[in-house]
């Protein structure tokens, strides 16, 4: 079943700014055919989508969660009952544009499931002209911490058929692929925050690929000199910044770190 990871959320009180900063920084594209100006700002690199989310009361504002789109939803239902029959699965209101139903892995890590017959489909993900597009500037990869990786780890290869790349030897962390995007499982150990501000299990940073690192300062300079609302939150700040830059640091992806407007935390590779 060639499921694709096609969907990232992220929760924040400041969608329209951090929507444009992700418009204006690495150049993800916006439907013209929007018509809920009162809801998400959806985006997307060409392959996934990117709904910048209002944050409702009593919801965290961070990196929230992603989906997959698959050609089947029944064949992921008939997987579950027969391997997970304690994974359940919720459908969603017919506001959300991508997700049909939500469901979690062993860990509890919530994420949606689309399709493209999904009746309630909407915004973005609708607009053919914007799929498929060359961008320059693209989601390469996100990271997911958990407590223990190994059963994570097979749940998303039986249900979804997702492909583990190799890794070097010492390496703890796992890399499954879908051909495009890349979920890294990384182990969540609390002595790694023991200079930093303990954070949960969860998803911990998106990666972007990008042309060129050099293009990319020079662009993001000339971007936040004409407009200083278009800076990220200062990354690496004091000695608890500095300690979660490091941690930030040892993606073995990451080439250049740095964090949006509400503080998610971004890192990029050169093509």
């Amino acid at each position: 079943m060639p499921a694709q990871i096609k969907h990232i959320a992220i929760s924040t009180d400041n969608y329209a700014h951090v929507g444009r900063w992700y418009q204006a920084i690495l150049g993800m594209s916006i439907s013209s055919g929007n018509q809920r100006p009162e809801a998400a700002v959806v985006v997307t690199d060409g392959y996934i989508g990117m709904n910048v989310i209002p944050r409702n009361v009593g919801n965290a504002a961070r990196l929230d969660h992603f989906g997959f789109e698959v050609p089947d939803p029944e064949e992921v239902f008939a997987r579950l009952r027969e391997a997970y029959p304690n994974i359940k699965w919720q459908k969603r209101p017919s506001t959300r544009p991508f997700a049909g139903v939500t469901m979690h892995d062993p860990a509890g890590n919530y994420f949606d499931l689309s399709h493209q017959r999904l009746e309630h489909r909407a915004d973005i993900y609708t607009d053919a002209s914007v799929w498929g597009q060359k961008h320059d500037r693209r989601i390469h990869h996100f990271q997911l911490h958990v407590v223990d990786p190994e059963p994570v780890v097979r749940f998303y290869k039986d249900i979804f058929d997702l492909q583990e790349q190799p890794r070097e030897p010492g390496d703890a962390n796992h890399y499954l692929t879908d051909g495009t995007v890349t979920m890294v499982i990384k182990p969540w150990r609390i002595n790694d925050f023991g200079g930093a501000n303990i954070e949960s299990p969860g998803m911990d940073h998106l990666g972007f690929v990008v042309d060129s690192i050099e293009r990319f300062e020079a662009d993001l300079q000339r971007v936040t000199d004409r407009n200083p609302l278009l800076s990220g939150k200062p990354l690496g700040k004091g000695a608890e910044g500095q300690e979660r830059l490091r941690l930030l640091k040892t993606c073995r992806y990451g080439q250049y770190q740095l964090a949006d407007p509400d503080g998610v935390l971004i890192d990029l590779m050169e093509e």
